[in-house]
């Protein structure tokens, strides 16, 4: 009895196959190279990384020894506590919600869908969820490596908080976010100082979390010195794995639809 199966189609499906990989490259692909050499770049992401680590272990030793920086905690807590006044208290109340770890993962989500259907670029959208991603993780394992209690909890403004001081989640994330981000955006463009400019508006929106979570009473003041220095790590991390990743495609590739 003949088969009522129609015959399959085995070229047919492997041109399916073959277009959908090749798309997928297409996603995958940097949309230019970077705007600045081989040399400035590996100096770049040796100064984020070496510095980084450098302000980190510092702070991490400080606060095991109790001392050094360690010792201006108090001090710099009591005097945010008592510089307290409606208006600034409101204006960091709203950045320290809109960059909570659970704001700043919607955030990161919704800027990489945007970016991805508006782009029509899987690469630099993925980088930027991964990084997110490991801060996360990054940032829980120091907690509980550390185990470094936070202030008193009568003198918090948003509500209770039991989870641990060092480091800042909010500051870790917010630096990752900023940094890496304006990494991604500017490193595909021909403007220097709009590099420059990205840079100072990241570290500028990182210290202006930082010292949200000190004033509102969350953290201490080497909680978000030691995130911002590893926000610079992952940001550096992030150049040189990007930088590592091929750049190009073959023109069959490039150019298949």
């Amino acid at each position: 009895m003949p088969s009522l199966t129609p015959p399959r189609d085995e070229s047919a499906l492997m041109g399916s196959s073959a277009s959908t990989f090749q798309r997928i490259r297409m996603w995958l692909r940097p949309t230019a190279g970077p705007i600045w050499s081989a040399h400035a770049a590996f100096f770049t992401v040796s100064v984020l990384i070496v510095l980084g680590n450098v302000i980190f272990w510092w702070m991490l030793a400080s606060v095991a020894s109790n001392s050094g920086p360690a010792t201006w905690d108090g001090p710099l807590h009591s005097a945010a506590v008592a510089s307290r006044n409606s208006l600034f208290t409101a204006l960091m109340s709203a950045v320290t919600t809109v960059t909570s770890p659970m704001a700043m993962a919607a955030i990161g989500s919704l800027t990489a869908v945007v970016w991805f259907f508006w782009r029509h670029e899987l690469r630099r959208p993925l980088i930027l969820m991964v990084a997110m991603a490991g801060t996360v993780a990054l940032s829980s394992f120091i907690k509980h490596q550390v185990g470094r209690p936070r202030p008193s909890a009568k003198e918090f403004l948003l509500g209770p908080d039991d989870a641990l001081s060092f480091p800042s989640g909010h500051t870790l994330g917010s630096g990752v976010f900023f940094g890496v981000l304006a990494y991604l955006l500017v490193s595909r463009l021909e403007k220097r100082t709009t590099a420059l400019l990205a840079a100072i508006a990241a570290v500028l929106g990182t210290a202006l979390v930082g010292l949200s979570r000190v004033y509102l009473g969350y953290h201490w003041f080497t909680d978000v010195v030691a995130s911002g220095s590893l926000a610079l790590v992952v940001t550096g991390v992030v150049m040189l794995v990007d930088s590592l990743l091929p750049r190009t495609l073959p023109d069959s590739a490039t150019h298949s639809r």
